[in-house]
């Protein structure tokens, strides 16, 4: 790579990981018992790998319950394009992805953390990722808005210093919109795990304290912290 090259995607990293907040989102908590909640979908194959160990320290800090959803457990089967959702809510395949979609329409806060892989999220996370065709459907078919309350999300990403973050970043954030969330904390990528491992890796572990704290105060901008 050349050194234009380098200093594009140098840039265009910075970019990313820069705090974009425009705004506060207010969140308050309707019914229920009042506990803020997370959703955390994991594309990780390796149960004690970097992913991992970034969700366990923001799960750590965070207010609430958390919900992980692993992609490699195999509870979940990808879109079959059977377009069923173009006419009816919801998805006709009766399988771990419902209890997903539940917990969508009263979760606070979603956090896609994936390895990258050929610079993209893992495979496993994307066919699971598949499945919300059916919030597609809602606006663009059916005419109606899902019913999905306002939420705030995050990336976390690793990677050992090859693949370009900039890609499984942008799907991630496209996710994310489907799923109704409307403020992104800037990214978190631990890029250099083949020589620091994400759980050594100070800058991201101070990152993800400030995600957090994004998350447990709804009135706070990510660039106030």
């Amino acid at each position: 790579m050349d050194e234009t090259a380098q200093r594009v995607r140098a840039e265009r990293f910075a970019a990313l990981t820069r705090p974009l907040y425009r705004g506060k989102m207010i969140l308050t908590k309707e019914g229920g018992d009042g506990r803020l909640k997370t959703l955390i979908l994991n594309g990780s194959p390796r149960k004690n790998g970097d992913t991992a160990a970034m969700i366990a320290h923001l799960q750590a800090q965070l207010r609430g319950e958390t919900k992980i959803i692993r992609a490699y457990d195999g509870k979940i089967a990808p879109c079959t394009d059977c377009r069923a959702c173009k006419i009816k809510k919801g998805c006709v395949i009766s399988d771990g992805m419902q209890a997903v979609y539940a917990y969508l329409e009263e979760c606070d806060h979603v956090v896609i953390a994936s390895p990258i892989y050929f610079s993209e999220l893992s495979g496993a996370l994307l066919s699971v990722a598949s499945r919300l065709q059916t919030y597609f459907s809602a606006r663009f078919f059916r005419k109606e808005e899902p019913a999905l309350s306002r939420k705030k999300g995050a990336v976390l990403l690793a990677g050992g210093g090859t693949g370009d973050p900039v890609r499984a970043y942008t799907t991630a954030s496209e996710l994310l919109h489907y799923m109704n969330v409307q403020e992104i904390y800037p990214l978190i990528c631990s890029h250099n795990t083949d020589r620091i491992p994400a759980c050594k890796d100070e800058a991201v572990l101070k990152q993800i304290g400030r995600a957090a704290a994004f998350f447990n105060d709804a009135g706070e901008a990510a660039s106030d912290l």
